[in-house]
Order: structure tokens, then sequence, then C-alpha cells
């Protein structure tokens, strides 16, 4: 290769359409991937150009969005991570490379591994949510669906784990924000998704826009070649994310384009994403001597090399005839990944599941939002193939009795015109189902919201609705953990949907009916106002903890002498404890743990024990529970957190069955990156506890010793 064509390899466009600059650049070798290029028969014919009319023949490789889905858009990653459920979250991603291969994609731009602990910040939609734990299992299970047994399979696309590394904890929840994430948190917690999902095989790699205590990802060797590649010896390739590279300018990182272009190879960049420095710069960088040309050598390697795996030298092309996007097959697993995604957050008094028999007042914007329902970062979802709620009703559901009123014709609607048509439609039913939410478009890159409370003024329209004294079930579908508490005394029941995708509509009703029992527990806090965040379950312990009663705001005597109220870490007036911890969830089944047992009270380093403990379904429904393990190291070189899941399971149960759940725990699981930075578990006490979520369970004890 010339060094040109190494180049050339190195560099990613953006497509807009076929014309003759375009072909001449394949031609030349100049372009190694290009995004977003959806019809077949164009990436058919620019592959063409590729192998046929270039000197080397090197396919393209084809990018393009895929995030939960191509066509067939099932719930939001976060709505995913709720499910607990590996294999679901595999099969998801395996449906999205099975359309995307059709249209002749190849390379899709997830799973999104950023550990999310704001929910201000937009892209907690794209997440797997807060615990590095979920995340890494998750993580690996959609990289496997996506690149299947084999790259080179007809149904695999290469999968690229972004954003690398600590793009979640964005200052404020702003987004593209700087991140300030210390070594041991950026080890032990914000790096660990990324590892986990590298050893299950991801092909490719995405640096992230932020700079991490001023070091900006696209830029920083550390990440790239010390943890990448070194220390988790990945042999893919790593691409910028859009711009990433040359916006090192804005970050007074680098001076020009020309030094955003060293800087980026010399710290073992593979690909840039649209911005050309590379391929501007390069060859008068190697001329110079301060770009090495064996610097390029290992980084069109590292390209060349999937390109192989993925199997493009033999069958580049989109395949032609008919294809199984939009497939009953896919749209049923669309509706199972919706059911098993949503979290019953409330239920007085058994109001749910609801009675069929029951006239149903059904309002709300978000009951036939068809375009809103998908979520964000959907680009190929088509809103005619979306199942509403509504249009539920009208198909599946037609021997239903309801009434329909919209209220608000969206979520940011302030007009409450119709507030009284909406409170006597509610007069006319038994029961009030009110869809409220996010519009897709309030969540995602570069929607960073300040207030997240339900938008508009759609507390206003349940409140009214609760004031007719009719039974109210909130259905929220948002693609953040909203904060909801002002709203909880306005609803007998929430059910609560991270937009849930193309058939959210007829998997709702399923729920609420009760054809089908929730059983989703929550990926991420839900803090009872924004002043809380960040709040997350496994922080540090403070050497002053808040008690589970503190003061509280109004218990404060007029002309208080002036003292600590308490001498320990809360907020006067919202405590010291979120709205709805991480792992919860309710279910129309009750379920108890009983009889925690450990194989041993003391292990040593190489050695396993099993934790088990026996769960009845108490209640009258057969359901499924997500049993949780979590454990917390005592003492470390390392203040260490007051608890980590370190393992689940979901059970499923008849009535007044009971399985005993057993998990095993390894001391590697136990270790984690101390004062000497060197992965290990240390010696000393742990407590364990098994249950239904991180704030409750049966707990026991044991210790790790030489």
């Amino acid at each position: 290769m010339t060094l040109a064509e190494k180049i050339g390899q190195m560099n990613q466009l953006n497509f807009d359409q076929i014309n003759k600059d375009l072909e001449e650049k394949i031609k030349k070798g100049e372009i190694g991937s290009l995004l977003n290029v959806t019809n077949a028969e164009e990436v058919n014919q620019l592959q063409q150009v590729a192998l046929q009319q270039s000197r080397l023949g090197i396919p393209l490789i084809i990018g393009r969005d895929v995030i939960h889905g191509l066509h067939t858009i099932f719930p939001i990653p976060l709505g995913q991570a709720a499910s607990f459920d590996d294999e679901l979250v595999k099969n998801a991603a395996h449906i999205a490379a099975v359309e995307s291969r059709e249209k002749g994609i190849n390379w899709t731009f997830a799973p999104m591994l950023d550990i999310s602990r704001d929910a201000r910040w937009g892209r907690i939609a794209e997440s797997l949510g807060e615990d590095p734990y979920l995340a890494g299992r998750l993580g690996a299970a959609m990289v496997r669906g996506f690149q299947g047994n084999k790259l080179s399979d007809a149904t695999s696309i290469a999968a690229c784990l972004k954003h690398f590394a600590g793009y979640g904890a964005a200052e404020g929840g702003r987004d593209y924000n700087s991140t300030n994430i210390p070594i041991h948190l950026l080890r032990n917690v914000y790096l660990e998704p990324f590892r986990k999902s590298v050893e299950a095989g991801a092909a490719t790699v995405m640096t992230s826009f932020n700079d991490n205590d001023g070091i900006p990802a696209s830029g920083n060797g550390f990440l790239l070649k010390q943890v990448l590649r070194k220390e988790w010896n990945f042999d893919g390739f790593v691409v910028s994310d859009w711009a990433s590279m040359s916006e090192m300018i804005s970050h007074g990182f680098a001076a020009d384009r020309k030094e955003v272009a060293s800087l980026s190879a010399n710290a073992g960049l593979d690909m840039e994403m649209v911005s050309q420095t590379y391929i501007q710069n390069l060859e008068q960088l190697v001329k110079e001597g301060k770009v090495p040309v064996q610097v390029i050598d290992e980084l069109v390697k590292n390209i060349l090399r999937i390109k192989i795996r993925m199997g493009l030298f033999e069958n580049p092309f989109a395949p032609t005839g008919p294809g199984k996007t939009y497939s009953q097959a896919h749209l049923n697993a669309a509706r199972e990944a919706a059911v098993k995604s949503a979290v019953l957050l409330k239920n007085n008094n058994q109001l749910l599941p609801l009675d069929v028999r029951k006239k149903i007042a059904v309002i709300g914007p978000m009951a036939d939002a068809p375009h809103d329902q998908m979520g964000t970062w959907v680009f190929d979802g088509q809103k005619e193939y979306t199942v509403t709620p509504l249009k539920a009703l009208q198909t599946e559901y037609k021997h239903i009795n309801y009434v329909y009123e919209q209220a608000l014709a969206f979520s940011r609607d302030k007009n409450k015109a119709n507030f009284e048509k909406a409170v006597n439609t509610a007069k006319q039913a038994d029961v009030v189902v009110v869809f409220l939410g996010e519009e897709s478009i309030l969540s995602g890159e570069a929607h960073s919201l300040s207030n997240i409370n339900l938008i508009g003024v759609q507390s206003d329209l349940l409140a009214a609705l609760k004031a007719t004294n009719k039974p109210v079930v909130l259905v929220t579908m948002a693609g953040r953990p909203l904060t909801i508490e002002r709203d909880l005394p306005n609803a007998d029941a929430v059910l609560y949907n991270f937009h849930p995708g193309t058939m959210g509509g007829p998997a709702i009703w399923d729920l609420l009916f009760g054809k089908a029992n929730p059983s989703g527990k929550l990926p991420v806090t839900f803090v009872r106002e924004v002043g809380q965040i960040p709040m997350y379950y496994n922080h540090n312990n403070t050497g002053r903890p808040g008690p589970k009663n503190p003061m509280k705001l109004d218990d404060i005597p007029l002309e208080a002498k002036q003292s600590s109220l308490g001498n320990s870490s809360f907020y006067l007036d919202s405590g010291r404890d979120p709205l709805f911890p991480f792992g919860y969830g309710l279910s129309y089944s009750s379920f108890e743990y009983k009889d925690l047992k450990l194989s041993a009270t003391k292990i040593k380093p190489g050695e396993k024990m099993k934790v088990s403990a026996t769960l009845t379904n108490t209640g009258k429904y057969e359901g499924t529970e997500i049993a949780q393990l979590y454990v917390r190291d005592m003492v470390g070189s390392i203040a260490r957190p007051v608890k980590e899941l370190k393992g689940y399971q979901k059970i499923s149960l008849k009535p007044g069955e009971t399985k005993l759940v057993t998990f095993e725990l390894s001391s590697d699981d136990l270790a984690f990156y101390g004062l000497d930075l060197v992965k290990k578990a240390e010696n000393g006490m742990f407590n364990v506890w098994v249950g239904g979520s991180s704030d409750s369970g049966l707990k026991g004890s044991f210790s790790l010793e030489q």
C-alpha cells in the first residue's frame, strides 16, 4: 500500500449522494468507510467501485447509528436495561443486525456503555444505567447480538463500544461537557463495562467528545494504548466520534488541524469520523517525522483486520430479494421487550390489573404519539408501523369499552383549553388511564435538561383528572427517569416505560389488563427532585452517613440556635433517600425471600462460594422476580461503595411456588483497583445481600483471607 492508500483507510466520510467526486475518491483509495448509506442498491454500487475500480480492491465499511433497532424499534437502551435480561438484549441487537444487513449496513455505533448517574443528561436514554456490573453484562450481550457467532455471518454487523471514556459524567449533565473522574473511579466504575464488552469480542471502539482531567479522549494515549491495547489486548480498531478530533482545537488541546492529526495518530486512534484531518495532514506529518510511518502501519492493520474478519473481501454486498424487516417475528420480539422493560412503580389497592369489563377513559398526549413512542436516536423507524396504545385499542383490544381525549397536543403543550373535555371524559369512565411523558426529541444527544419534571402542564392535567375521584393510572413514556414525586399523590398506579418502541402500545395494554405481569426493575435511581443529583445506590459511605429518618425542614424550630441539625449527610428539604432506588420494581405478585445460606464463611483467593435463598411467590398471579445479589467490602485500601451489584437472576414462579435461588461468588468478583492501582481482592470482611432491590434483602457476612 502507498502511504496515501493507508491514510485513505483511516478516513470515514458522511454519505450524501453518489456522484463522480465520491466515486473518484473511492477509486483512489481515499475512503475506508462511509456513514449513513441506507439504500441497498447504492451500497452495492459503491462497493462495486471499491472492489473493481480501486487499485487494491479494499471494500468499504458502511456505518449507521442503529441504537435500539433499525426499522423495528425496540425500547431505548435504558428501557432494555430495566429488563435485566441478557437474552432479550442480545436478541434485540440480533434483529437490528438482520434488518441492517438487508440495507447493506455492516457496522453500528452501539452499545453505549457510559455509566449515567445524572438524569439531566439527555444521553442517559442511550445508556444501560448507573451500574457497571449491569451495563457490562448487557453491553456484552448486545455485542454478541450484533456480531453473532462470527463477524462474517450474513446476519452479523460490527459493534462499536462508545463513548470511551467517561462521557456519562459530563459536568451538570450538560452534553459534551468536561469530566473530572479520578483514576480509581475511572478504573472501578466507568471503564468496567468497556472491559467486559471488549472481552465479549467487540470489533470497534469509539472515543468520546469529552476531556477528562483536561485530556480529550481522541488524543488520550493512556486510554487508547495503555488500557485498551496493552491491558485489554484489544485488536480491533478505534474510531473518533463525529468531528471529535478536530474539536480538540476548541478544547484548547491542539493549535490547529495538523496538530490534531498528530495527536490522535500518536495516541492510537485508527479511523477519523468526517473531520478529515488525517487525509489532509498525515502525509506531511510523516515526512516531517512527527508521525512515524510505523504508527500509520499499525493503525491501518487494525482497520484491515476487522474488514477481513467481517468477510467484506468475500461478500461486501447487501442481499437482494425479500427480507425480514417488520416481520411478525421481529414485531413479536419488540412487543416482548416492551413488556419486560416496563417498571411498575405504584399499585395502590391493587388497582392493576384492570378489569376488562370496566369502561376506561384514555387521556393524554402520549396515548397516540407514534413518532415519540419510538424514542431518541431513531433514524429509520417509520411511525406508520408504530402501534400506539390508542391504535392497539382500535385493533387488537377492540373489545374494550373506552373513551378517548388527547387533552394536550404534545408533551410540551401548555394550552389547558381541553382540560374540561378531559375531565368530562374521565367522568364517563370507571377508571382513567393517563399517558404522559416526554417527546422523543427531549432526550438523547444534545438534549440535556435542568428541569426533569413532567414538562408543560401535564402535572396539572393529572391533578385535574384525579380530582374527579376516579381511579387514575399514570402511564409514562420517557427517555429518562423524571422527577415525579409531586405527581404520585395524583395517581393510584404508575407504570413507567422508557420509550418502548414500535410495539409499545399493545405491550402496555398486555400489562395493564394482566395478560402479562410487570417484572422490570429500575436500572437507575429515581431522585425526588433535581437538586439531589447526582444520587446513585453504589456510593461511598461518608464519615457521617445520614439517618433513616433525618431532620425535616419544617421540623426546625424558629430562631433555632446555630447547630449542625444532626451532624450527618442529608438534605433538609428532600432527605437522605431517593424516590425509588436502583433495582426497584413491583409486580402483581408478591415475593418473599427467606433462609439465606452461605456455603462458606471464609474463602481464600481463587476460591468460590455459593450464596442462596428461597424465593416464594406469595401472591395470586404467576410472576417473574429479578433476584439481585449485592456485596459490600467493609474495609479497603480505598473506601468502597456501600453496595455493589454482583449478580442477578430472573425467576418465574406460580402462585405459592418456591424455588431456591443460588448465586456463585468468587474472590475475583471482589477485586477492585485499590490504592496501588493494581486490581485484586483484598483481605477482610464482606457483607452480602440477596433481595429484590438495592435497598432490601437478606443479609449475611463472610471473610476473604489469605
